[in-house]
């Protein structure tokens, strides 16, 4: 025993440590392959892959297999294809009371040098009593509820701008309800007095032309964000907007309405009233004037029966045909006037001895 090989006894050491060298060296190669293709994936089709080199937009990749060298050397961003369209509900133009809380953020540790979060102002209170509320043209009150999808147009500035999105077209969703609302009336916005828009269609035409106008506005103000290279990348296709009252005021809209229509059916009913009195009125005065034409007729027709001797007579004396006309008219007549007197007192005009004085004595 004494005359063995010292090496032959270290040998399961030896081997021992060669079989540790090669399994660490397995798998530092193993995490070294993982490392060296972590950034080779597959692009679904409904994304798009922007590759950020060392810092720099590079590239952006559609549908299919992307080959990217792995972090940090390039960092592959995903962000949603041409043909996908998002939403996002605008949560600065509801009331304190509708808008929905932001999610929270989950985090590994607690940063206890971090800035409390802000109070909210109370709707009750002076602060928040406007909140949410936007002024129309004619000085009224209205309250949007936006919501607005959009499609990303620029991957690269999608992705260079990051979080900076979705609050910056808040702001411009913001925005551009406020310069709206002030250009257009009341009426123009939501239906609020049907007594007084009645049938009007341009009002009609422009209250639905409410959702183009807006999207015209957001449009344009990304399009002075992109010509100013800081765009955000992305395109407003359709917006959805509820319009509302505040809830004082549709009491108050509810009541002119009721009022409105009750004038309006006492009008009506005085209109009916009217009517029929005016139709009783031309009834009595078609009749009265039947009735005096008639009577017209009559005594038209006697006058004419009276004074035709009269005529007769003056005709003949004008004509000096019938000299004797008059004599035998007196005679005619005179009788039956003498028929009428109570008394009769004879006068012979030229003899003045006596003289019948009114009032005397006989």
């Amino acid at each position: 025993m004494s005359g063995a090989d010292p090496a032959e006894s270290k040998s399961p050491w030896l081997q021992a440590g060669r079989l540790a060298f090669i399994a660490a060296y397995t798998i530092l190669a193993i995490a070294a392959a993982r490392w060296l293709f972590s950034n080779i994936q597959q692009v679904n089709p409904s994304t798009r892959a922007v590759v950020v080199r060392m810092g720099a937009l590079n590239r952006v990749q559609s549908a299919g297999l992307l080959l990217a060298w792995p972090k940090p050397f390039e960092r592959v961003v995903l962000v949603p294809a041409a043909e996908s369209v998002l939403d996002r509900q605008v949560q600065a133009l509801l009331r304190p009371g509708q808008a929905s809380p932001p999610a929270p953020t989950a985090t590994s540790e607690t940063d206890e040098d971090s800035a409390p979060a802000p109070v909210e102002a109370s709707a009750n209170g002076d602060a928040g009593a406007g909140a949410g509320y936007l002024l129309t043209g004619d000085a009224g009150v209205v309250s949007l509820d936006v919501r607005v999808f959009y499609t990303v147009t620029s991957p690269l500035d999608y992705v260079l701008q990051g979080p900076h999105v979705l609050p910056a077209l808040d702001r411009l969703v913001t925005r551009s309800a406020v310069t709206v609302c002030a250009s257009r009336d009341l009426d123009t916005i939501l239906v609020a007095r049907p007594e007084l828009v009645g049938t009007d269609s341009q009002v009609a035409e422009r209250r639905e032309r409410l959702r183009s106008d807006l999207v015209r506005a957001i449009n344009q103000g990304l399009d002075a964000l992109k010509a100013g290279n800081v765009g955000l990348g992305i395109t407003v296709s359709r917006v959805d907007v509820q319009s509302a009252l505040p809830e004082d005021a549709v009491y108050a809209f509810d009541a002119v309405l009721t009022a409105s229509q009750t004038a309006d059916q006492g009008i009506a009913d005085a209109r009916t009233s009217a009517t029929y009195t005016m139709q009783a009125a031309s009834q009595a005065a078609d009749r009265m004037l039947a009735i005096a034409q008639a009577q017209a007729s009559e005594r038209v027709s006697k006058a004419q029966s009276d004074t035709s001797s009269l005529l007769q007579l003056a005709q003949s004396i004008r004509d000096h045909t019938e000299p004797e006309l008059m004599t035998r008219l007196y005679r005619e007549r005179i009788s039956q006037i003498l028929a009428k007197a109570g008394s009769v007192t004879l006068v012979d005009p030229k003899d003045d001895a006596r003289l019948i004085i009114d009032g005397a004595k006989q």
